[in-house]
């Protein structure tokens, strides 16, 4: 009789346990901010859209992106980060952007030192003096008739990167604090045209958390 019970009790328990494992995990809630926000910015890690400095796959990740909100027509872009309750920052993944320059006459362009190996090598001295060799066995200083090669570029991290804050209206330098971090993702070609899926990503959490409301009926 006891085993009777035993296996009765475990029909009755095998399947509770199995439908409590299979139940799935909450998903963490955004910020209820995403939902009362109105305003929103876009710039790069690097500044703005206007900086001359920043590089154009970033300027055109800020345009991208910018694009992509407008048309959700959710937020409304504001033309000032001040004015804004989102600032949404950008940066595309990059490995090596390198700039090659090749200078002729006497091997380093303005008297200027070529680092190679572990040592640096004083390119004004005489023929024959201090020039070291580098790890390829060739001198670091090649004679007058040569060339020099500068490299110069960006290296950064490979992944795309998109990044959400809510705005801080009281900091006094906008530049050195966008606010808190509220949502940050980064994933290869994620702000690549034209699926913008780090974009695309947020969105959908967004609109689970927040569905839009639907528009009441005008009464008559």
């Amino acid at each position: 009789m006891k085993s009777l019970k035993w296996v009765a009790l475990s029909l009755v328990l095998i399947p509770a346990l199995a439908t409590i494992q299979a139940k799935p995990k909450k998903t963490d809630k955004l910020p209820a901010v995403f939902n009362e926000a109105r305003y929103f910015y876009v710039e790069a890690v690097d500044g703005d859209e206007f900086n001359p400095r920043l590089l154009p796959e970033d300027r055109q990740a800020i345009v991208d992106v910018e694009t992509a909100l407008t048309k959700w027509n959710r937020y409304t872009l504001t033309a000032r980060r001040s004015d804004a309750d989102l600032v949404f920052v950008v940066r595309k993944g990059r490995v090596a952007d390198t700039d090659v320059g090749v200078s002729g006459g006497s091997g380093a362009p303005n008297g200027a030192s070529i680092q190679a190996g572990n040592g640096s090598q004083d390119c004004d001295g005489p023929q024959g003096r201090n020039r070291p060799q580098n790890a390829s066995g060739r001198a670091g200083c090649e004679a007058d008739q040569g060339a020099a090669v500068s490299f110069g570029g960006e290296v950064g991290p490979p992944d795309d990167l998109l990044e959400i804050y809510v705005a801080n209206a009281r900091a006094v330098d906008q530049a050195k604090s966008r606010g808190a971090l509220l949502w940050e993702h980064r994933v290869a070609g994620g702000l690549d045209r034209p699926d913008l899926a780090l974009f695309k990503r947020f969105k959908d959490q967004v609109e689970r958390d927040y569905p839009p409301q639907a528009s009441q009926p005008k009464k008559p």
